[in-house]
């Protein structure tokens, strides 16, 4: 496994986009029992693609691994690759999940994208790719609804 990582382990730079970015993976070594993992990333950022200022959310990442699990070290250089990416919040939460899916083609997968108000407007993000299987435990995501998060 650790032949075919080339960033755990390894200093490596924060990649200069999402597309250059390279998300990694490795066997699941629970195939066939269904579980849920829960990736959270509280300090997520980006740019808005018109004003250029900065856009923060807290991201939450669950899903039930397939034949992959998504290495994390690569996840957290990707999400941060979006800090000096334009691109509006919807279309960041959006590409980060489809990005997923066909890394790891998760057997369901669902982002919460909480994103912290800029002009006094919060917007929340939400996407999954189907109807949770009714024997995983999927916890609630437990970010609360704006109100000076």
């Amino acid at each position: 496994m650790k032949k075919t990582l080339t960033q755990l382990g390894k200093q490596t730079a924060l990649p200069a986009s999402p597309k250059k970015a390279i998300l990694e993976k490795v066997g699941n070594p629970h195939k066939g029992i269904k579980y849920c993992v829960r990736f959270s990333c509280p300090e997520f950022t980006s740019i808005c693609p018109i004003t250029r200022q900065p856009d923060f959310a807290h991201l939450v990442i669950d899903y039930i691994p397939k034949d992959f699990l998504v290495e994390s070290k690569s996840l957290k250089l990707y999400l941060g690759s979006y800090r000096n990416h334009g691109a509006f919040h919807e279309d960041c939460t959006i590409e980060i999940a489809q990005r997923l899916i066909k890394e790891i083609k998760p057997v369901w997968l669902r982002i919460g994208g909480y994103w912290y108000p800029r002009g006094g407007i919060p917007i929340d993000i939400f996407y999954q790719t189907g109807n949770s299987p009714a024997d995983v435990w999927i916890p609630p995501q437990g970010v609360p609804e704006y109100r000076g998060r």
